[in-house]
């Protein structure tokens, strides 16, 4: 299963969240996503856990828990959904000629 951490300190490092989430079981992956220029974090990662059951316990048991500073905000990851609106073209129809007058 897939987890979402949020409300992250800037001191939080993926061995740390390995740390903190191995205590429920296996840790497949752990990733804080950071700005890719100045890489900082950006307050959130996700920790990929293979057992489900145990994937569950962590939630329970890690959401609204104080680290390092911070509550944690912890549940199942979503799928990333494209909000952005999508447009075709120029914003003219027509062939380009508008409200060209024609004589």
């Amino acid at each position: 299963m897939n987890i979402f951490v949020g409300n992250l300190t800037n001191e939080v490092t993926e061995e740390d969240l390995t740390n903190l989430f191995s205590e429920f079981g296996q840790v497949k992956e752990v990733k804080i996503i950071r700005d890719m220029f100045t890489q900082q974090t950006k307050g959130f990662g996700f920790v990929e856990m293979p057992g489900l059951a145990e994937a569950q316990k962590a939630i329970d048991g890690i959401n609204t828990k104080e680290f390092k500073g911070k509550k944690l905000v912890v549940n199942e990851a979503r799928p990333k959904t494209d909000s952005r609106k999508r447009f075709s073209g120029g914003g003219r129809s027509g062939g380009g000629q508008g409200n060209r007058r024609r004589y």
